[in-house]
């Protein structure tokens, strides 16, 4: 999958573009209705499927006091939207430049920077399919967003503005209606909180895949390989959690899965004067340094709550006695 950061940098060849256009937190259920109607689309035309999305929450810069807690970070998100075979990703810098433009200017923009990567391997004299002498054809095709979707400052752009702008630069607009589970309907918000109840179940179905979560391994305070039980401490910075306690996970590193146990929370016994939630895997089948990598988590069942032990001695017996109880959950 092709990552762009401008629209004018897509290798078109002289190809349709077909976009789907959101936030795609999660990438669950209904995104990936539009995603698919995009990519759809795209061989139909034999054109370039291209997601369309944002580096960080709009609400980021819009409203900082109303972020929501991100179900994936950003490269997982990006992984995934490439694992459901999108030709090209264009991620855009959302500052507040970016918020201030219009949904129009936005849209325009984008038919505009599209257009220019056309007209390189279009006949110059060649009208657009209009019948102007804009030197070229235009290369938008096709926009798919969900029929809710609103964009653009003070939220101007929706599904009507999409169909308005279609009509005169020649582009067809699907919005597409939420995809609905147990009667209610799949989204970011609904699945942000089956994760803070544990309900992994339900988060998976909505994401149409195994929940997990991803983050770089940081530097800790290595009390675990005091211990005798190293840990990597993941950096889970803005990502919505589940409920405090120690887990059975999978680990997958490089492409391959490990077994481990996890503790997230705030570690009662050994607490410091940071009242500070902790992200911590211990690999039951690794050693080595593991600074710097990326780790995906998928957890597998709730071993116990979090508990404050009278000792270190007695917290290292509980820990072994997790990852006896994890080893009989793999």
């Amino acid at each position: 999958m092709q990552l762009i950061r401008q629209a004018a940098e897509l290798q078109t060849n002289g190809r349709k573009v077909c976009l789907a256009i959101g936030v795609f937190d999660g990438v669950h259920l209904g995104h990936q209705q539009i995603i698919r109607q995009t990519i759809a689309d795209a061989h139909q035309h034999g054109g370039i499927a291209l997601v369309v999305t944002f580096d960080r929450h709009p609400n980021a810069i819009v409203a900082p006091d109303r972020v929501p807690p991100q179900i994936y970070p950003l490269a997982q998100k990006l992984r995934t939207i490439e694992s459901l075979g999108a030709d090209a990703t264009l991620l855009i810098e959302f500052n507040r430049a970016f918020s201030e433009q219009t949904g129009e200017t936005f849209i325009r923009g984008l038919a505009r920077d599209l257009g220019s990567v056309g007209a390189r391997v279009c006949d110059p004299l060649q009208p657009d399919e209009a019948g102007s002498a804009a030197g070229h054809r235009p290369a938008l095709q096709s926009i798919c967003v969900g029929a809710d979707f609103v964009f653009g400052h003070k939220r101007s752009g929706n599904v009507p503005l999409l169909r308005q702008l279609g009509a005169e630069l020649g582009f067809t607009v699907h919005g597409m209606a939420a995809v609905a589970l147990d009667g209610e309907v799949v989204s970011s918000t609904r699945i942000r909180a089956a994760i803070q109840f544990g309900d992994f179940d339900a988060a998976s179905q909505m994401l149409g895949r195994p929940y997990s979560i991803s983050g770089p391994v940081v530097h800790g305070d290595q009390l675990g390989n005091k211990l005798g039980f190293p840990t990597a401490n993941l950096d889970v910075t803005a990502l919505v959690l589940p409920p405090d306690g120690v887990y059975a996970a999978w680990v997958l590193m490089n492409g391959n899965l490990h077994q481990a146990v996890l503790n997230l929370g705030t570690r009662p016994t050994v607490q410091t004067s940071k009242h500070q939630r902790r992200f911590e895997v211990h690999l039951l089948d690794f050693t080595g340094d593991l600074y710097g990598k990326e780790l995906e988590v998928e957890f597998v069942a709730k071993l116990r709550d979090e508990m404050k032990f009278a000792s270190l001695d007695a917290l290292k017996a509980q820990i072994a006695a997790d990852i006896s109880a994890a080893a009989k959950c793999f």
